[in-house]
């Protein structure tokens, strides 16, 4: 099962290779890693995503609470406790008589485009990760060339 793991951390110097290495050590994978500050400039917030039963997403959150410098660990299993959201880059190279369908494609998903040259567009999107998978389908046979997603950012729903 996918788990949307949000850990806040102070925001030291080798933080992030421990909580990586405590991965790596004990064979688990990452899916996608994002790190950004917070409101406060001494905490960071890592999201990451990683595939496991119940016991090992278990294992890995006792894992994270033991690391100097974790301050919480939250894993979002349910989709209806988060908002969760990623920003894609797509590069798209179509034939002259493609470029109108690109376009519209784009305004459908409410993509916006931030670089245009005579033979390619940069589209930026968000979404949740079926929305940046459905529009990569659609673009694929129009010339999709290059796709750079920055993997999920996790935000608890309500008062949570």
């Amino acid at each position: 099962m996918r788990h949307t793991v949000s850990v806040l951390v102070r925001n030291e110097f080798g933080v992030l290779s421990r909580v990586v290495g405590m991965f790596s050590g004990r064979g688990y994978n990452i899916d996608s890693l994002n790190v950004a500050p917070t409101l406060d400039p001494k905490v960071s917030c890592i999201t990451l995503v990683t595939h496991g039963d119940s016991d090992t997403i278990e294992q890995i959150t006792k894992q994270l609470h033991k690391l100097i410098d974790v301050m919480t660990v939250k894993d979002y299993v349910n989709q209806a406790d988060f908002v969760g959201r990623e920003l894609a880059m797509l590069k798209v190279s179509p034939l002259p008589e493609s470029r109108a369908e690109v376009l519209r494609i784009v305004e459908i998903f409410r993509g916006k485009i931030v670089d245009v040259s005579p033979r390619s567009f940069v589209i930026e999107i968000t979404g949740g990760q079926d929305k940046i998978d459905a529009i990569a389908r659609l673009l694929e046979p129009l010339g999709l060339q290059q796709v750079v997603r920055t993997g999920p950012l996790a935000v608890a729903r309500g008062g949570h």
